[in-house]
């Protein structure tokens, strides 16, 4: 396997957009991301309706800015709710505030003025010819009204990668994973929108586990950050949610980004069911070509995991 890629050694910082829904582990990609300046210039952090109601998410968003130390990326409030579904939420997994276990204090601000959707056509009508890649962690809404509303910023974005859906069973039914399930009309406008995407779906980020031994030798740095960390990898979580210890589904977004040599994946058709039903959010994803369909979606299905957690946990190491 080739060496790590030293993020340091990037020239110029690549420029992303996260749109999220935080969220535990959406709490660490967001971490991740403001850990590593020198390769990725994070130009907002768009908050959306999912795990939380979005007037949570967006001051969670807020909330993990201030333990980053950081109070200057834009952070914007985005949709309410779904494009056609009710808004269905999450806190019986993540907590009443989506944080649960983290012990965040008060956001120190309020959200930067303007809709996450107007500031994500902003930013992506200034950019160059796919000068921007779209990191998406939670539903996809906000990215769906953006390319709906303005579909000329569509050649401005490098790729889309996002957390979502699944090859076999899914975490909120049986046929699908939440994001894709809390907005399915939202995931068919962008799988579907003809740039490069890249799915981190539940086959693979529940390979890419957060032991308790390994959130506890983070932990023992004495950071704030890796206190807030190991309060919510570690917090009593429901039973039948498949693992022992945390997975680490949105951080293997942002970690695409850096280390890509740890993940392995095939170009496959992938469609969203979304019609109401049993089968609501299901990603159908052509894995062996027998639809004879082109491909839409990079589909990620491995990941080295050990290597994973080592490098993550080192670079969260330089936060406060």
């Amino acid at each position: 396997m080739p060496g790590p890629r030293d993020p340091m050694s990037v020239p110029n910082p690549r420029s992303i957009i996260i749109d999220t829904d935080p969220g535990q582990d959406d709490a660490v990609a967001i971490l991740l991301a403001l850990s590593v300046r020198e390769a990725l210039r994070v130009e907002a952090i768009t908050a959306v309706a999912g795990n939380v109601p979005v007037a949570q998410t967006t001051a969670n968003v807020v909330r993990i800015c201030d333990l980053a130390g950081d109070t200057t990326v834009p952070v914007h409030r985005g949709a309410e709710t779904p494009l056609l579904v009710p808004l269905h939420t999450a806190e019986f997994v993540c907590g009443p505030d989506g944080l649960a276990g983290g012990d965040f204090a008060a956001p120190s601000r309020e959200p930067t003025p303007g809709n996450a959707v107007e500031a994500i056509v902003s930013i992506l009508r200034a950019a160059p010819d796919g000068g921007v890649t779209v990191c998406a962690l939670g539903p996809l809404t906000n990215i769906a009204l953006a390319i709906r509303l303005a579909p000329d910023i569509l050649p401005k974005i490098a790729s889309i990668v996002f957390m979502g859906g699944a090859m076999n069973l899914g975490n909120i039914t049986p046929a699908a994973e939440f994001n894709v399930f809390a907005d399915p009309h939202a995931a068919a406008i962008v799988l579907g929108c003809g740039r490069p995407m890249v799915m981190m779906g539940l086959h693979m980020t529940l390979q890419a586990i957060a032991t308790h031994e390994a959130i506890a030798a983070f932990a023992a740095t004495g950071t704030a950050t890796a206190r807030t960390i190991n309060g919510m990898l570690t917090r009593p979580r429901p039973g039948g949610l498949g693992s022992v210890g945390h997975p680490m589904h949105d951080p293997c977004v942002i970690a695409w980004l850096l280390w890509p040599d740890l993940f392995g994946g095939r170009d496959c058709h992938v469609q969203v069911e979304t019609s109401e039903g049993p089968l609501r959010g299901r990603t159908t994803i052509d894995w062996h070509g027998r639809l004879r369909l082109p491909a839409n979606v990079h589909v990620v299905d491995t990941v080295d995991a050990p290597t994973l957690f080592d490098r993550i946990f080192a670079r969260l190491a330089a936060l406060p």
